[in-house]
Formats: structure tokens, C-alpha cells, sequence
């Protein structure tokens, strides 16, 4: 309990530390005028009060991340405490504030078109491409998996395997009636449905966290919470999933995400001040990481600590949705239980409709396509659609998950670069942006060759030494590139 009382403060105080002191390296200044005023259109340019913001954010950027990620991350043991607070303090926070700022400085610009603004044209080419196809593989995966929960409790028994050769019909019509939900929510003017109804769905979130922590901190004769005595894998094939790179891959959303920095751009066309800053962006992601710890925390504790949650995992097949299930009735009773499965749904969906939102904002602005017309919103729209059906219908979701996670810290390291050559540009400290650029990517280098979904490579020794000859030369190449930029 004395580890996650300590992280969980940690986390509250670094919002008015950290992030104040980030306020200042950015300049911010409530009176520069703000996209939402300079660009209004409507529809995505549109002012909003700073509390339907922070919760537009904090639904964007959460989604299953800091809930199933951290349920399967908490199996590496409480080393898991310590990522999800220093990463989402130093990294995450940071990451999503200095990404969200940076296009509320350029009139609400979408991530891919700031990065080839600050790191060349080659780059923005890539980052269009890759941005686009992880908002899709986002809006798939959080449009299978609230479905297959929603349909488990349609139907019993529940389905046990994510996208399989068969289908249970309740499951198909779920799938339909959000994906018509998805297109609503991504062609219509963003006060319309995404502002009305993401403060329920924002209610059932916190109803969620503050019932699982109410558990925690007040059950402590039944649910111990382990220690953070070592930094020991417990996980239950260390060899295979080792902490580096493997633990910072499974949980990202609740440490750090580069699908946040695909979302912040949508509120920075709404924010009204930019003072506003620090609770959209940073707050938002403190409060993720928050979440995150919570359910770190009451998987270890409700299955009797790592060991226990790894021989559970193996149980349920791997499936978060049961677990949290499981997890929800048994401490919270069959009456408060459903509010947590309602926030788990809200967590989802509220990321799939913005994710399919931010990849029509993404294509409108590489292809200059405005999105004042509605034809136009949907002739942009379809495609993306389409090709989210075709990821589902075809490709398992452990497939789908894997490169996701790793596409999406990977996005997260480029996007970090970015915030390290802005910084250079505008003489701030480098230092916030380089160091988490620097980790990041090694992770995301280490990965390629120590996962057995990529290379897998049987000498560990070889795999780590590897992935820091890549994140060398990507170093050096951005700061070759930084440099013949500013000749």
C-alpha cells in the first residue's frame, strides 16, 4: 500500500510542479489568440468550456490502455508502479502538454503536418501515412472489443475469443450499431454529439476509478497491494517478456501513448485560453495515469499479488474484458458493477469515434480537402471506415493489438523528437524533450528485435545492443537534420 500511496501522490503533485513549470518553458499566455476563434467553422473549430474539454481529452486519450494494459502489465509486478508514474509524470505528461501546446500554437494543426513542419517534408510523408493507418487500427480495436463486451452481456455464455472464424449474431449487430455511432460521431459538428454525451460516459469513468480505488484503500484486510521491493520480473515467461522493452509496450496508454498527440490537436480547436493548457493536456494524462495505477494495483491485490494475477491471466486466456468483469462483481456487488462495465465501454468507444475523427482531420489537411461540407466530411470518411471493417472482419485481435502497441510508442518516440527539435528552435530546455525521445526510442528499437512478433532474437546481448545501434543512428540522423535545417 505505502508504494501506491506514494505514486499515487506523486501523481497529483507533479500536476501543479511539473506541469506549471512546463507552462513556463512553453510561454503560455492567455492572450494569444486561440484557433477556435481565428478558425472558426463550426464544426471542428468550435470554443468549448475548459470542463467539457478536459473530459473530451481525458475519454480521447484514454480508451482500453490504462485499464486492460494495465491489468496485463501489473503481471510484470510492481515495477509496473514505478513506469506508470515516472512515465506518465516525465514522459507522458510532458509528451501530450508540449504536443497539445505546439498545435494550439499553430492554429490546431493535426500531429503529422506539425512534425513536417519542425522535421522535414520526408518525415511529414511518413507520419501522414502512419498516423492515418494507427487511428484506424485504433478505431478497430476499440470497435471490436466494447462490442465483444457489450454482446457477453447480451448473451451467455460469453464469447471467449476476440474475432474468431465465427460470430455469434449479437455480437455482429453490436458491431454495427457503434460503427453507425463512429460515423455520426465523426462527421457532425463536435458540440453535437462528442460534446453532449462524453460527460455521462466521462461520470461512469470516474464512478469506475473511484469505486475500484474505494476498494483499495478501505478492503485492505482482503486486498494487499504488493510492495515495490525490486525491480524483478514476475511475469510468468520472464525470458520470453522481458521488462525491457516488453512492460513499456504493454502499458501505454496509462504512461505514455503517441495516439494521445493524434487527438490533442481536436481540443486545440476548441480550447478558448490557452491557459487552459495544463488541464486538457497535462491534467488529462495525469488523470490516465492515475487510472492506470488503480487497476495495476487491484489486479495484483485481487488475485493475492504477480504471481496469482499470472496464473489468472492463463485462466481467462489472456482476456482483460473477463477479468475486469470478474474484478468488478466480486468487490463491487452486482449493482455497482455495471457502472464499471459502462465505463470500460465509455473508455473505448469514447477513443474509436475520436480516432476515426482525428484520421478524417488528418486526411482533410493532406489532401486540403475542406471539411465545412458535410459530403465532403463523408466522401473523406468512407475509406477509413472501410478499411477499419476489413481489419476487423479479417485480422486476429492479438495480431492487431501487437503492432498496434508497437506502432503506437513508436508514433509516441517521433513525436517526442519533435517536441525536442521545437524546443532547440525556441531555445528551451532541451533536456524535457531529449531524454524521453532517447528512451522511447530504444524501446521501440529494442523491441523490433527482442519481441518474438518481430525478430526474436535468441541472444538478448545481441537484440539490446541492436536496438542502441538503431536508436544512435535515428539520434544522429534528427540532429543532422536539425542542424541542415537551420544553415
Amino acid at each position: 500500500m505505502i508504494t501506491f500511496l506514494i505514486c499515487l501522490s506523486a501523481l497529483v503533485i507533479a500536476y501543479f510542479t511539473y506541469g506549471k513549470y512546463l507552462e513556463k518553458v512553453c510561454e503560455i499566455n492567455p492572450a494569444n489568440p486561440v484557433p477556435s476563434k481565428t478558425h472558426y467553422d463550426g464544426v471542428d473549430y468550435l470554443p468549448l468550456p475548459r470542463w467539457r474539454i478536459f473530459l473530451i481529452q481525458l475519454l480521447n486519450i484514454a480508451g482500453l490502455g490504462p485499464i486492460f494494459g494495465a491489468l496485463l502489465g501489473a503481471a510484470y509486478g510492481p515495477v509496473a508502479f514505478l513506469w506508470i508514474t515516472l512515465g506518465g509524470i516525465f514522459i507522458g505528461a510532458m509528451h501530450d502538454f508540449v504536443a497539445g501546446v505546439i498545435s494550439l500554437k499553430n492554429a490546431g494543426l493535426s500531429l503529422p503536418e506539425i512534425i513536417g513542419k519542425y522535421m522535414g517534408e520526408g518525415t511529414r510523408k511518413f507520419m501522414r501515412i502512419a498516423a492515418l493507418l494507427l487511428m484506424v487500427l485504433v478505431g478497430a480495436v476499440f470497435m471490436s472489443q466494447p462490442a465483444e463486451l457489450i454482446a457477453a452481456n447480451i448473451s451467455m455464455p460469453a464469447l471467449e475469443t476476440a474475432m474468431s472464424a465465427t460470430m455469434s449474431w449479437e455480437l455482429f449487430v453490436v458491431i454495427i450499431l457503434i460503427l453507425i455511432y463512429y460515423i455520426l460521431a465523426t462527421i457532425m459538428p463536435i458540440d453535437k454529439i462528442i460534446g453532449r454525451i462524453y460527460p455521462v460516459f466521462g461520470l461512469a469513468v470516474l464512478v469506475m476509478a473511484l469505486g475500484i480505488l474505494g476498494v483499495l484503500l478501505f478492503n485492505t484486510d482482503k486486498y494487499v497491494i504488493p510492495e515495490l521491493t525490486s525491480l524483478e520480473n514476475c511475469i510468468a515467461n520472464a525470458k520470453d517478456f522481458p521488462i525491457v522493452p516488453m512492460l513499456f509496450t504493454t502499458i501505454a496508454c496509462g504512461a505514455i501513448s503517441g495516439f494521445h498527440a493524434t487527438q490533442s490537436p481536436m481540443m486545440a480547436r476548441c480550447m478558448t485560453n490557452e491557459k487552459q493548457s495544463r488541464s486538457v493536456f497535462y491534467g488529462a494524462m495525469i488523470a490516465e495515469s492515475i487510472i492506470a495505477l488503480i487497476w495495476a494495483a487491484i489486479a495484483m491485490a485481487f488475485w493475492g499479488g504477480a504471481e496469482g494475477l499470472n496464473d489468472a491471466i492463463a485462466q481467462y486466456g489472456g482476456s482483460a474484458a473477463r477479468m475486469v468483469n470478474t474484478i468488478s462483481v466480486e468487490t463491487l456487488g452486482t449493482f455497482v458493477a455495471p457502472f464499471v462495465v459502462v465505463g470500460v465501454v465509455a473508455c473505448a468507444i469514447t477513443s474509436g469515434d475520436t480516432a476515426f475523427r482525428s484520421a478524417r482531420l488528418i486526411a482533410a489537411d493532406m489532401l486540403n480537402i475542406s471539411q465545412t461540407g458535410l459530403a465532403k466530411r463523408v466522401l473523406v470518411s468512407l475509406p477509413l471506415f472501410l478499411l477499419g471493417l476489413f481489419i476487423i472482419f479479417a485480422l486476429p485481435f492479438q495480431t492487431i493489438w501487437s503492432y498496434f502497441a508497437w506502432m503506437n510508442q513508436t508514433l509516441a518516440a517521433i513525436t517526442l523528437w519533435c517536441i525536442t527539435v521545437y524546443l532547440a528552435k525556441h531555445r528551451k530546455p532541451v533536456v524535457i524533450g531529449l531524454l524521453p525521445a532517447l528512451f522511447m526510442t530504444y524501446i521501440c528499437s529494442s523491441y523490433i528485435f527482442v519481441s518474438p512478433m518481430m525478430a526474436g532474437l535468441e541472444n538478448r546481448v545481441l537484440a539490446y545492443v541492436l536496438g542502441g545501434v538503431l536508436t544512435v543512428a535515428i539520434g544522429m540522423a534528427i540532429l543532422l537534420q536539425f542542424k541542415k535545417g537551420n544553415r
